[in-house]
């Protein structure tokens, strides 16, 4: 990359952004901050849609059987699972797409694509001859939402200074995450809606004696996602990266810590979205009798506002280990009692837990990804490994509700699943102090 010069007063964006130097002072507060705002404001509010997209499929799928379809449990579960998989599996390339192509350019694309799923899975679901086999392709197009995380996170950090990298990144990730709080609050007041049913000409399901306009929860985002496209052309920027390399992939897997931080970050992260994908399946399951669809959003929304909260308060004590490890510690002890709150049948304690298990995620979150740039110093790496620590989490949107679904079918109970999850938040726990918590570890992350 060629020698970066301070830009002049008067100098065009593409100039400033050329020239791009956050650890520069001078440059932040003349030229920076304003460009660096704008982006992380366009880019969070296209991830926020993009979780959005990415959880559809779960406000609908409870639905499905009622509305006409004869899914099995496994078959629903798997369905849930299937959007988690395609995303945890395509972060690994988005990872690398915006040092390759460009950041807004990318994050154009990836967007636009998202709208062929919403309006397919529109139609999709009006019809109840569509085959369980539409459905999984419809579902792993969904998945491809849930990859925008890792190209979103791996690419705004470069444009903030490492002192105020945890805040952006915890903004950006955490009110993205919002949007799986969003469409679990919105789509049942569109499922219910004759007047926007009536706007989209869907055809309603009866459910239980109502009308039910299921397509409209997948409808909804499409004038959204259009205009955010739209404010992209104008309020993104493509920042000079180093390209990627195999050396660089070398230096990623061969050190220790990549393996340390994403098993943090599988426990928190993939907990969160492996809850919030199976959580209202299983409360059909455990509780039946309770109409969950209209809080569904509640642990969600606690988790995604926290996370900025977890970046901002790692900085601030100028630790993400010690936020990390405090929440990491607190989800252990949630995973237990909600299982208790399933084997008391008392729903109210069983979600206040489940809420209490959101709120550590969050705080984790946002504070382990406040760890990698202190851990790598070198922006590349810690590029790329903010996006494969990323990748890897997503697999918890896939596992936990296939984990669900298999021990069901199995063991008819749900609670050697919360064993399961349990064991591996104590194996977790007892990583994050060996590497980063004991004093030996002479780490300050």
């Amino acid at each position: 990359m060629s020698e970066l010069k301070m830009p002049q007063v008067g100098a065009s964006r593409s100039e400033i952004v050329a020239n791009w130097q956050p650890e520069n002072p001078e440059f932040w507060e003349k030229f920076g901050k304003k460009i660096a705002k704008q982006n992380l404001v366009i880019s969070t509010i296209a991830l926020t849609l993009s979780f959005c997209v990415w959880y559809l499929w779960a406000t609908i799928a409870a639905q499905l059987n009622g509305a006409g379809f004869n899914f099995t449990t496994d078959q629903l579960f798997t369905l849930a699972a299937l959007p988690g998989l395609v995303g945890a599996t395509l972060r690994f390339v988005y990872t690398y797409m915006p040092a390759l192509i460009g950041g807004k350019n990318w994050t154009f694309i990836s967007t636009l694509i998202l709208l062929v799923p919403v309006v397919w899975l529109g139609f999709a679901v009006q019809d109840t001859t569509t085959s369980y086999t539409t459905f999984m392709i419809l579902t792993a197009l969904i998945g491809l939402a849930g990859a925008n995380f890792s190209s979103s996170m791996a690419y705004i950090g470069n444009f903030f200074p490492k002192s105020e990298k945890g805040t952006a990144l915890g903004i950006n990730g955490g009110v993205g995450n919002l949007g799986i709080s969003v469409i679990y609050f919105l789509a049942p007041f569109a499922m219910g809606s004759a007047a926007l049913g009536s706007v989209f000409g869907v055809t309603p399901a009866i459910i239980k004696g109502n009308a039910v306009y299921l397509a409209n929860a997948a409808f909804m985002w499409v004038v959204p996602l259009v205009v955010i496209l739209a404010l992209m052309t104008r309020f993104m920027d493509n920042l000079p990266l180093e390209k990627p390399n195999p050396k660089n992939l070398v230096q990623i897997f061969g050190n220790k810590h990549t393996w340390a931080l994403t098993l943090l970050y599988t426990c928190s992260f993939g907990a969160f979205s492996g809850y919030a994908a199976a959580l209202g399946l299983l409360v059909g399951k455990e509780f039946p009798e309770v109409p969950f669809a209209s809080i569904a959003f509640v642990g969600p929304l606690v988790a995604g506002a926290l996370r900025p909260v977890g970046g901002w308060l790692s900085d601030k004590i100028n630790s993400g280990t010690k936020v990390t490890f405090v929440s990491l510690i607190g989800l252990c002890a949630t995973t237990a009692l909600i299982a208790v709150g399933v084997d008391m049948h008392n729903f109210p304690f069983f979600f206040a837990m489940s809420v209490l298990t959101f709120v550590c995620c969050g705080f984790a979150t946002g504070a382990t990804f406040r760890m990698i740039p202190h851990v790598f110093g070198n922006p590349l790496l810690s590029s790329l490994i903010t996006g494969f620590v990323a990748a890897v989490a997503a697999y918890g949107a896939f596992i936990t509700p296939k984990i669900f679904g298999f021990v069901y079918s199995t063991f008819g109970n749900i609670h050697p699943a919360f064993a399961v999850l349990l064991a591996f938040n104590l194996v977790t726990v007892a990583v994050c102090f060996w590497f980063y918590v004991r004093k030996s570890a002479n780490m300050n992350a």
